[in-house]
């Protein structure tokens, strides 16, 4: 057995050593954050492993977006799945700015004043619904391609973007390939349904996403996954890792409970009863905001 040892931290303690404390620390949430780092450390020390980073588009309204840019930027993953909301806010901050709000703001307020609330970052109407038509309309007039896959689609909006802090643009550059595969819930999936209505040629073909993603999954000698959040992001990553035996390794940070029966409150350990994470497979579930939590999980890798 290994002793608790007491935290001591001071003005000079980096951000890894207060990660690598919490191992020797212990606590609840604190080694559950040691050990993700360390497995993500992990994954990105293998040889010949397909590293894949699926979450929603919310923390992409939040600071984080710096973070997940960073590691599209350094190439840590190899594809990157997520919800349309991650293009909408990425190309709306590339051109416009969101704002600090406050989860107790005044809603009604708010909806009079022209400012949506998303948690407690406010967003003026102009710089979300506005800035996404313009720049999506401009975007439009720019290619001639009928038929897309959504990592194509995103690759272009990357190059059309050209700003060094968007996510988009560094997948485009590094050619990583963004899959969205609920690309019509979302601003970006209403112009692309709009720009459809008038032209008809106009296609998104999602089967090639799917078709991408069978030849990297089933050729893939090893594949590990950080997944911040549940919904989609989450269920693509882990569904289609199920038709080579399961990911290799699992690292899942949610705010969810297990007892509702979701599928974003599902431990990892659930995922291996449908054959989507290997039984002998290292895996963690690392309860609790990802705003928080995955810079000091990224701090082992970046």
């Amino acid at each position: 057995m290994k002793k608790v040892k007491d935290l001591e931290i001071n003005s000079n303690t980096s951000l890894r050593e207060l990660v690598e404390s919490f191992g020797l620390a212990g606590g609840f949430t604190a080694k559950k954050v040691y050990d993700a780092a360390k497995m993500l450390e992990m994954m990105e020390n293998e040889k010949e492993i397909t590293r894949i980073l699926s979450f929603p588009a919310d923390i992409i309204s939040t600071g984080s977006r710096g973070l997940i840019r960073k590691m599209v930027e350094e190439k840590k993953f190899d594809i990157i799945i997520t919800t349309c909301g991650t293009l909408d806010h990425d190309i709306a901050r590339a051109f416009s700015s969101y704002y600090h709000g406050d989860f107790e703001m005044d809603d009604i307020d708010l909806a009079k004043r022209g400012i949506y609330r998303l948690g407690n970052v406010i967003i003026p109407k102009e710089n979300y619904g506005k800035i996404i038509e313009e720049k999506m309309n401009e975007f439009f007039k720019s290619i001639e391609k009928k038929e897309w896959s959504t990592y194509e689609l995103v690759w272009e909006l990357g190059r059309f973007i050209n700003k060094k802090d968007s996510i988009l643009y560094w997948a485009y550059v590094n050619k990583i390939p963004i899959i969205v595969p609920g690309i019509t819930d979302g601003a970006v999936g209403s112009q692309l349904w709009s720009h459809w209505e008038i032209e008809r040629n106009f296609k998104i073909n999602i089967f090639l996403d799917e078709h991408l993603l069978s030849d990297i999954i089933f050729t893939a000698k090893k594949t590990g996954a950080l997944m911040i959040g549940g919904g989609i992001s989450k269920h693509h990553t882990i569904w289609w890792n199920q038709f080579r035996g399961g990911l290799d390794y699992a690292i899942y940070i949610t705010t969810a409970v297990e007892w509702d029966g979701s599928l974003s409150g599902a431990r990892t350990r659930e995922a291996i009863s449908w054959g989507k994470i290997k039984p002998r497979a290292r895996h963690i579930t690392v309860e609790g905001d990802a705003t928080v939590l995955l810079p000091l999980v990224a701090s082992f890798i970046l």
